[in-house]
């Protein structure tokens, strides 16, 4: 959980509940001190809440007010992406649908889950579309994504949006508050890096091309003349914690490895990158096989000395 989100809530019990900020620090610290530090800052203070009587549920709430753990969410946003509809079979073998979009308002933008097929039929039938602006109500908050049930609701608003922030979100954070769903950045030192790997794509669609005898095929575009792409595994660390991180083709190149097809060349150039300091930034999501979380690195820069202290000096 970021120091940003924490601070969020202890504002909001604060005006709720007319107290000091620093009087519920304290309370929290207490709180954590008495459960021997087995609580996190964010669950202390939501347990401080409710003992205070104090809920946030069925609050309106700006994007950037949503918190993981929130139950009861009211938001409204217009539609920035939509995604197509998939199908899945269940374990008990039975057919379901899910459907994803990007809701975006002024102060930032969110994944949004359908999982109802009333919902669903909404985007199926095109009455929900981009530029669609929607209102939610009774979501449920996982890691940073808004998910829609049974009991949630989904509605066209006649509210104007303008000027919403479609752009990808990226925020610092340290690695220990990573939560799957996040555009993050963060300054870490490389401690570990993997061979590359390689595959096949399609030059028409970029999806994978899969060898048969002497030929590659597209599932969409038939026998192609595929082209090579690469990918990297690293683990980086920040102090707080280390990830498993993944860089496709187009980024390794950031990293200082160029020479991914000779074995002697790419050794020493993976041997200069341990313990290297540079700031990452990507999206973190769960590693299925794994069942744990990676981060899929998209930018690589060298960490500016001189950036950073102009930095420091402006928060202090």
């Amino acid at each position: 959980m970021s120091d940003q989100n924490y601070k969020r809530i202890l504002k909001k019990i604060s005006t709720s509940a007319g107290l000091e900020e620093e009087e519920l620090e304290r309370r929290v610290e207490a709180k954590r001190a008495k459960l021997s530090g087995l609580i996190s800052k964010e669950g202390a203070a939501q347990v401080i809440a409710a003992e205070l009587g104090i809920s946030f549920d069925n609050e309106k709430l700006k994007i950037n007010e949503l918190l993981p753990g929130m139950r009861k969410v009211n938001v409204v946003g217009k539609v920035i992406n939509l995604f197509p509809v998939r199908t899945f079979t269940t374990k008990k073998g039975d057919e379901g649908k899910v459907a994803n979009l990007f809701i975006a308002d002024d102060t930032s933008n969110v994944k949004v889950v359908l999982w109802d097929t009333n919902h669903i039929e909404f985007i199926e039938n095109g009455q929900i579309k981009v530029d669609s602006v929607v209102e939610i109500s009774n979501g449920s908050m996982r890691d940073n994504e808004i998910h829609l049930g049974s009991f949630s609701e989904l509605k066209l608003s006649k509210k104007v949006l303008e000027n919403v922030r479609a752009e990808r979100i990226v925020k610092e954070k340290s690695i220990i508050d990573f939560r799957v769903g996040d555009g993050s950045s963060v300054r870490a030192f490389v401690v570990q890096t993997f061979e590359p790997r390689f595959f096949y794509v399609c030059p028409e669609c970029k999806k994978k091309a899969v060898q048969e005898g002497e030929s590659f095929v597209c599932v969409e575009h038939g026998k192609v003349t595929p082209e090579k792409r690469a990918l990297i595994n690293i683990v980086i660390d920040d102090g707080t914690e280390s990830i498993r991180s993944v860089l496709f083709h187009e980024a390794i190149p950031s990293l200082g490895l160029t020479e991914l097809e000779n074995t002697e060349k790419l050794l020493n150039q993976r041997e200069d990158l341990l313990g290297k300091e540079m700031i990452f930034s990507g999206n973190v999501r769960n590693n299925k096989f794994f069942n744990n979380a990676e981060f899929i690195v998209d930018g690589v820069k060298e960490v500016n000395i001189d950036e950073l202290i102009g930095v420091l000096g402006e928060k202090n």
